[in-house]
């Protein structure tokens, strides 16, 4: 297959499947409390990825791709930055091959940051949990309520959103407005100046 080839599917199928997940992202200071809590109630252990994320330069949205040893995607999504739970419209595509779509994008539109992690992945139904390290930023849980796996309307995915950040104890000051890669650039910016 050629590189024109997957960008043409990529492209098609951006634009036939959006999904919605209701999600937040805040600071984790025991990520041993939310593992055991999860584990405890049922959640369905996927695996520890080790992901890099690499996004890239697009005028609109964010668009980057996913490499790890459990998730391979090509994601673009639309979110507001706040610091509670937000909306994310989002399109997913699977990729087989992540190092040639990784040199076309690069080559044509340019890396914007790349954000290397370990994600340590579980499910409970249609949420998807993330307890996440990220070099030079810290420990993180994130929590994705989303209609990928089961329709649900947007207040359901809220209240579902909201109950987890309540069993989890995440209080307000512990919320991250920003993307990692957002943080990230944050960061580099700030050793330039």
């Amino acid at each position: 297959m050629t590189h024109s080839f997957l960008l043409f599917r990529a492209k098609n199928f951006i634009r036939t499947m959006s999904f919605l997940n209701v999600e937040i992202k805040a600071r984790c200071n025991d990520p041993s409390f939310v593992r055991n809590w999860l584990l405890s109630n049922g959640a369905v252990y996927k695996g520890l990825d080790e992901q890099t994320d690499t996004y890239f330069n697009v005028s609109n949205g964010r668009l980057k791709l996913r490499e790890g040893n459990i998730e391979n995607n090509l994601i673009f999504y639309e979110r507001t930055n706040q610091a509670g739970p937000k909306n994310s419209h989002f399109r997913l595509v699977k990729v087989e091959d992540a190092p040639g779509l990784k040199e076309v994008l690069t080559r044509s539109i340019g890396i914007k940051v790349v954000v290397p992690k370990k994600r340590e992945i579980y499910y409970i139904d249609n949420v998807k949990f993330h307890i996440d390290e990220v070099p030079g930023l810290g420990s993180f849980i994130e929590i994705e309520a989303g209609n990928m796996i089961i329709n649900l309307p947007q207040e359901k995915l809220k209240e579902q959103c909201d109950l987890y950040m309540k069993a989890f104890g995440i209080k307000e000051e512990d919320l991250a407005e920003l993307s990692y890669s957002d943080m990230l650039l944050t960061v580099k910016e700030g050793i330039r100046n």
